[in-house]
This record gives C-alpha cells, structure tokens and sequence, in this order.
C-alpha cells in the first residue's frame, strides 16, 4: 500500500498552529491601527501642541483611542500567541503589519505605494512563510519560576543590562538633541525595551496558559514581577512610538521599527530560551534566509516610500510652518512636522 503524502502541516505542532492564526491575526489588527494613531494625531495637533513637540491633546481625540483600541487587540492577540509559539516565529509575521499599514497609507493617507513596494511586500510575505515552515516547537515549560531562572542566567542578564544602558543613554542623551531630526533615535528606545518586553509578554503568556490548565501561577512573585516589568516597557516604547509617529512619516516609522524590534527580539530570545539549540543547522540557516527576505522586503518598502517621482531622499526639503501638511503626504520621507520656514535641524 503505497505511503500517504505528506501534509503541508507535517512538523507544525498544534500550539505553533494556534500561535500563527493568533499572530496572523494580531498583524491585522496592528498594521490597522498605525493609520488610525496617524489620523488622531494629525486631527490633536491641529487643534493643539503636537506630540513630537512633547503635548498630549492626543489623548482627548476619540480616532487617536479607538488606534489604541485597536492596537490593544492585536496585542492581545500578540499576547496570547507567545504562549504557545515561539518568538522566532510570532515575532517575524509582524512584517504582514507592515504591508497592511503601507497599503492603508497608499488608500487614506495618500503616501504612495510604488511598484517595488509591492514586491517589497511579496518579500515580506515569502520571508514570512519560510519562517514559519522552519520554526522551531515550543518549549515545554511547566512553571513560570523555570523562565525566571533563564532570565537569571548571566548571557541574558548581560543583554538586559546593555539593552536598558542604551535606552537611557538615547532617553536622557540624544533624544533632547536629536529626537525630531533622527529617526533611530525614537524608534532605539522603542525596539531595545520592545525586546525585553516581549520576553515579559512570552513569560506572562505562559504563566496564563498553565493557569487556565488548572497550575496556579498567579501565588509566585516572580509573575507579578514580570507584569511590572512589561507594563514600564510597554508605556515606555508607546510613549517614544507616539513620538515617531508624530515626527515622520508612517511609512517610514513602520519598517524601520519591525526591523530593528524583530532582530533585537529574536536575539533575546535566542539567548534567554535557546531556541536554536533544539533545531539543526540547516533549520537555522533556513530560518536566517526567510529573516532577510522580510528584511529585503522591509528595505524595499522603505525606499520606495521614500520616493516622489523626480524626487529622492537626499534632497532635505522642509515643511514651512504655515504649510498644510496634508498637502505635502506625498512627499515621502519629510517629517510630519511644523518647522520654521527654511530652518535646518
């Protein structure tokens, strides 16, 4: 009798299949969102002090909270899906967030999308995909006190303790200097501290997981810890994202963001769960490979973004005050921000 086929599906466990569904679905939601956070805040900084210039009339504009609405439930959905999948496979299928803010911003904000960029986008999907047929299972974990014990282990606390320097050496250093001229600047600290906080996210997703399996996790400090900790990290990188979106261009922010957050946090996580430590060399070659196809696809819709025709990046045009910025959308990689007529930075 001769052997049945083997089915797409071969290899993926049922936790990483609910944790693909779970992540494709968090992309919707959060590439959704980046558009609707743009439209409040252009609408709270018409009527107010914009929240690159440090004001907060953002969080009187009801588009500005249903973005967040939004943006929550992809995160939810983000949450949960780190619980039973690894991060070297939630964390990538951010990039469908990326072609789903690029097309929206192509519809309603009017920054256009060019012909690369879609093949940016069918980049970004093959990278994705390639992932997820190589991605490692999930780790059986039994107790929230097991990852603690990782996070203790000196290589990560090492990463943690570089990562959390640099973000307040950007914080406190660079930002008053170059925070509304340099864009690495904002997303730094969002991408550093976004990588420890997906750590916490995947700590606290699996503490939820065994207590709903009927292992109460909820009696040891360490998870309580854990909820403190990604609850600073995560209003610490809402804040600077805020502000990055407020200063450049969405299609900008948003590829440069993942790109960064991605590596930063497959590193993490490299480090504190080992995930390459159960998969074969060619398993992590492969995984490599469709990690820089998204980050091709990722570049692609970046300098096409940045495209006007008969214009390129280099030329350094600024917006004067008076200027209406929507007329302006357009011209893609110029800060989505009031300055003084003709000023250089």
């Amino acid at each position: 009798m001769a052997a049945e086929p083997p089915s797409w599906h071969e290899g993926i466990s049922s936790d990483n299949t609910k944790g693909l569904i779970l992540a494709l679905s968090s992309s919707f939601f959060i590439g959704g969102s980046f558009i609707v956070k743009k439209k409040g805040l252009k609408k709270a900084g018409a009527s107010g002090i914009r929240a690159g210039a440090g004001g907060f009339t953002y969080l009187y504009e009801p588009l500005w909270w249903l973005g967040m609405i939004t943006m929550i439930v992809g995160e939810i959905a983000n949450f949960v899906a780190y619980a039973f999948a690894p991060a070297l496979l939630v964390t990538p299928l951010g990039a469908l967030s990326i072609i789903i803010s690029a097309v929206l911003a192509h519809i309603i904000l009017q920054e256009k999308l060019h012909i690369f960029g879609v093949l940016g986008c069918i980049l970004c999907v093959v990278g994705s995909t390639t992932i997820v047929l190589h991605a490692p299972q999930e780790r059986e974990i039994e107790s929230v006190t097991e990852v603690w014990q990782m996070a203790m282990e000196p290589a990560f606390l090492l990463y943690a303790t570089l990562v959390i320097t640099s973000a307040v050496i950007l914080i406190f250093h660079f930002i008053p200097q170059y925070g509304e001229t340099h864009i690495m600047v904002y997303i730094g600290v969002c991408s550093l501290l976004g990588s420890l906080s997906v750590m916490g996210v995947k700590a606290l997703g699996i503490a939820m997981k065994l207590t709903l399996s009927g292992v109460n996790q909820l009696v040891y400090p360490q998870t309580w810890i854990f909820a403190i900790l990604v609850a600073t990290f995560l209003l610490t990188q809402m804040n600077y994202l805020n502000k990055a979106l407020d200063t450049f261009n969405t299609a900008v922010v948003s590829p440069i963001y993942y790109v960064m957050f991605t590596s930063l946090t497959i590193l993490a996580s490299v480090i504190m769960f080992k995930d390459w430590d159960r998969q074969s060399p060619a398993q992590v070659i492969t995984e490599l490979c469709g990690f820089v196809t998204i980050l091709s696809g990722t570049f692609l819709l970046h300098k096409t973004k940045d495209m006007v025709d008969g214009l390129s990046t280099s030329s350094p045009i600024r917006l004067p005050k008076h200027v209406d910025e929507d007329r302006y959308n357009g011209m893609e990689g110029i800060p989505l921000r009031r300055q003084e007529s003709m000023r250089l930075p």
